[in-house]
């Protein structure tokens, strides 16, 4: 590849690599639990992969990840069974729906709720 590809590449996957991290600046649970129902694809997706590092805010955060296991995105889902895998045994009442996305149409959602149920517990 080429220096030049190189550097295109870079900077198309910067800003939301970016995006993703926050620039630094963290946003209120409460918003990001709002945002999990966003209209914007993007913005549930990041707000799943944002909240998997909140566990001190689990009891609010665990019942609105399994919500999202439902979204109709496969990209959400995924993020919202990894996010719940990181919340371990905080997360026990999430594992019936797990269990049921391990039937997902999507492979992806398929594999991670069969590793977040092994990071729970279940």
């Amino acid at each position: 590849m080429r220096t030049s590809t190189k550097v295109v590449i870079l900077l198309i996957t910067l800003p939301g690599s970016l995006a993703l991290v926050g620039c630094s600046r963290q946003e209120p649970t409460d918003a990001l639990i709002g945002d999990l129902d966003s209209k914007s694809e993007g913005d549930r997706v990041r707000a799943a992969r944002l909240l998997q590092n909140r566990t001190a805010d689990a009891s609010k955060i665990v019942p609105a990840l399994i919500k999202s296991l439902d979204d109709v995105d496969g990209d959400v889902r995924r993020s919202a069974a990894i996010g719940l895998g990181y919340y371990g045994a905080q997360a026990k009442e999430a594992v019936p729906a797990l269990q049921e996305k391990q039937r997902d149409s999507d492979a992806r959602v398929r594999e991670a709720a069969k590793i977040a149920i092994s990071r729970i517990g279940g």
